[in-house]
């Protein structure tokens, strides 16, 4: 068994601690009163880096909590970043598909759901678990900001564009009766190419608390085969972050909503 520091976790730090304040323990503290807290090998060499510190019964136990605070506080941030991979499997390495992490995150959902992603298909498979959510739970706020692209040489009329996306998205993407606000970025659809941009970014964000940032697209193929990296990151600083970015852009209206076909305003493509 490996000693030192680093083998001591926050709970057996806190305990040698609390044992130094109530008297339990007393300075020099012995190896042999120490394996009530970790194992013989940690506790004689805790006994000798404790006695080389020339240290009080009670400042002693304020540099272990201390010490066990900063243990904790990396064990959170560990946590709270996981690798989300879909391909191949890596012998000795365990992580969760793209397609699993999208599922959890829908069905977990209570207040809120973002979606941005570049491109979809095969959304009634993709988003199905999202769209039982929004029928299980009323209040639930959800909203996908999507690409509508214009292909090289393509000079079709945006409104044109934006009426075929939108039949599409209702007809083969989404499976649900209740439908998301969808929003699209209007700069994908300028002719010229020098300045037409994409809404290339792919990410979730849940209630403001938990976000998945990914290179996979909102495509059966992405959730589940291709060779797909993502991070599930679980702090609501971040999350929040990234909803107030893309609010933000709502807000300032660089975004326009998608009308789809169920919507009395959808307009009819020009002829």
């Amino acid at each position: 068994m490996t000693a030192g520091w680093d083998a001591l976790c926050a709970a057996e730090l806190r305990e040698i601690a609390a044992s130094l304040r109530s008297g339990r323990l007393s300075m020099p503290v012995s190896g042999l009163a120490l394996q009530g807290s970790c194992d013989r090998d940690q506790a004689e060499w805790l006994a000798t880096a404790l006695a080389g510190m020339s240290a009080d019964a009670g400042t002693m136990a304020t540099f272990l909590e201390l010490l066990a605070a900063e243990r904790e506080r990396v064990d959170v941030a560990v946590r709270a970043v996981e690798l989300v991979w879909t391909g191949p499997a890596v012998e000795g390495e365990h992580c969760r598909d793209t397609g699993a992490v999208v599922r959890e995150l829908f069905s977990s959902a209570r207040r809120s759901v973002l979606v941005a992603g570049y491109a979809i298909h095969r959304g009634r498979e993709v988003f199905a678990t999202l769209a039982d959510r929004m029928a299980c739970v009323p209040e639930l706020n959800v909203r996908m900001i999507v690409d509508i692209p214009r292909r090289h040489g393509d000079t079709t009329i945006d409104i044109d564009l934006v009426h075929r996306y939108a039949t599409d998205f209702r007809q083969r993407n989404w499976p649900g009766c209740r439908m998301p606000e969808v929003l699209y970025d209007p700069r994908s659809l300028l002719i010229d190419q020098a300045v037409r941009s994409s809404m290339h970014a792919k990410c979730l964000v849940i209630d403001a608390q938990v976000a998945l940032v990914t290179s996979a697209n909102f495509t059966s193929a992405a959730q589940t085969k291709n060779i797909e990296v993502g991070t599930l990151i679980r702090h609501p600083g971040f999350s929040a972050q990234l909803q107030r970015r893309f609010d933000e852009l709502v807000r300032l209206g660089m975004f326009k909503r998608l009308p789809l076909p169920e919507d009395p305003g959808t307009p009819e493509p020009r002829r």
